[in-house]
């Protein structure tokens, strides 16, 4: 099942406060940048996060999801409905997450 755009422009407007958010469509779902970096995708219309400490420590008892068969588990976030939570989450997610890989020319 692929993400609705609805649920994507809900969580880009919950966001909203976070300077330089970016999304790419993806197979029907959607990656999620903060300052270049990535961060988290929507799968299936879930919120998932990469399972970095920071997230880790404000999502305690978050459950561990496939956004895919044969992905790495990342963590569900459920308090979408707070904007100030989902900027706190992602500006402590920042200096974790890794830097982006180098194109080839």
């Amino acid at each position: 099942m692929a993400s609705r755009k609805e649920y994507l422009d809900f969580i880009l407007e919950q966001l909203s406060d976070l300077d330089d958010i970016a999304c790419r469509p993806m197979m029907g779902e959607y990656i999620l940048y903060y300052r270049g970096k990535i961060v988290d995708g929507i799968y299936d219309d879930r919120l998932l996060v990469k399972p970095v400490d920071s997230a880790k420590k404000l999502i305690p008892d978050s459950a561990r999801e496939l956004p895919y068969e044969g992905a790495k588990e990342m963590l569900r976030v459920d308090n979408v409905d707070s904007k100030e939570f989902l900027s706190s989450l992602f500006e402590a997610m920042y200096e974790e997450l890794p830097q982006p890989k180098k194109k080839r020319k």
